[in-house]
């Protein structure tokens, strides 16, 4: 009966400050983060991890996933490719280049500040998309490129995610067995699996449409994303790789937009706002003062480095300055992945554990910054917009 108290602790904070935040055109996220602060060690201590937390938010983050693979659109990346794969590709790149040698600075080992780049390696685009939205600059050349960049950078994230926990190994054996070859052999192979998962998909589907039973595509859905997490996580993975793609496999299916709304329900409803909320829980403020510079350094890259990826190399394939500057705002928000590599990070100790508070600091500062600098850039093109109409001096 505990856990029932704390969950409505959780959620009862979740949904008033998520709904303070959203008013503020600010993501429900951070409110939910700021719940699980408010309520742990950092401020009132008066929730406290136990086995259902994280439980519940083992299963919150693999629908997290899910839901992020199913929501990709792959048409909108094979039609912007090149482009596309160009700026999540410098997006990757600089940030684990610049956050990873500032790591070393700090003190950090190599294995240890390469995963640090790897958290902010992945791009949130969600806020990005809500300001784009609100300016009619959603499905403008600056709008596509960064819908279609988000794509390619969830992809490469937990491609790279994969490979560098498949090769650090820094628990010791990672997979089912103790030879590193046959391990090495059977996540290759499971990459394969996938592929065929992905053929196989939309006949699976097909045939649970067909079932007499209330809710079987959904139910179906669901077997198949756990079954993948479940096998990705055997063979040494993350499970969170197996839930991306299995979502990524859905979506290619016609029940795609039925399975996102049921999904969406079941994990927003409960087990994701418990995994927001179990970040919070987990972080103190017994060593802010003393990391102060380490945020400040860290949060000045992090924005620098996305900006920079999307600006410059929009500017190669021909945009104006204007609205390279709208794609590299719109690509500085982190969010949900990059919480959840550092999550990962922090369970399987892969950079130290007293700087994860820290990390969370820097991904919320510029979850917040970025529809400010979004906007200015908006704003900026606008006013160039409204001052060459006019004739007046650009």
């Amino acid at each position: 009966m505990y856990f029932l108290g704390e969950l409505i602790l959780i959620l009862t904070s979740s949904v008033l400050l998520g709904q303070i935040f959203t008013r503020l055109n600010l993501p429900a996220v951070i409110g939910q983060l700021i719940a699980g602060i408010l309520l742990g060690p950092a401020l009132l201590n008066c929730v406290k991890p136990g086995a259902l937390i994280n439980l519940f938010s083992e299963f919150g983050v693999i629908l997290l996933m899910f839901l992020a693979g199913l929501e990709s659109d792959l048409a909108l990346l094979k039609k912007y490719f090149k482009l596309s794969f160009t700026v999540a590709s410098v997006g990757v790149i600089l940030p684990v280049v610049f956050m990873g040698a500032a790591s070393l600075l700090f003190g950090m080992k190599i294995i240890e500040a390469l995963f640090i780049g790897i958290v902010f390696a992945a791009t949130s685009v969600s806020i990005s998309v809500v300001v784009l939205q609100e300016k009619g600059q959603l499905h403008t050349p600056a709008g596509t490129t960064i819908l279609g960049a988000a794509v390619v950078d969830d992809i490469l994230a937990v491609v790279i995610l994969s490979l560098f926990t498949t090769f650090s190994h820094t628990n010791g054996n990672s997979g089912p067995t103790n030879n590193l070859g046959i391990n090495l052999l059977l996540e290759a192979s499971f990459f394969g699996f996938l592929w065929l998962i992905y053929r196989l998909t939309p006949h699976i589907m097909q045939v649970a449409d067909r079932l007499n039973i209330a809710h079987a595509n959904k139910i179906v859905a669901l077997i198949l994303v756990l079954s993948m997490a479940w096998l990705a996580e055997y063979v040494g993975l993350s499970d969170l790789i197996g839930a991306f793609f299995g979502g990524l496999a859905l979506r290619q299916t016609t029940q795609y937009k039925e399975l996102d709304t049921a999904i969406s329900t079941i994990g927003y409803t409960v087990f994701i706002p418990v995994f927001f909320a179990k970040i919070g829980l987990e972080i103190t403020f017994t060593s802010f003062l003393s990391d102060l510079g380490f945020i400040a350094v860290m949060t000045v890259l992090a924005i620098i480095s996305k900006f920079w990826a999307g600006k410059y190399s929009c500017q190669l394939f021909g945009f104006d300055k204007t609205a390279a500057n709208i794609v590299g705002a719109g690509m500085i928000s982190r969010g949900e992945v990059a919480l959840i590599v550092a999550q990962i990070g922090r369970k399987n100790q892969l950079f130290p554990q007293d700087i994860y508070s820290s990390l969370i600091f820097v991904i919320i500062i510029t979850t917040v910054l970025s529809p400010f600098i979004l906007n200015y850039f908006i704003k900026d093109n606008n006013d160039a917009r409204y001052s060459n109409k006019n004739g007046n001096e650009l």
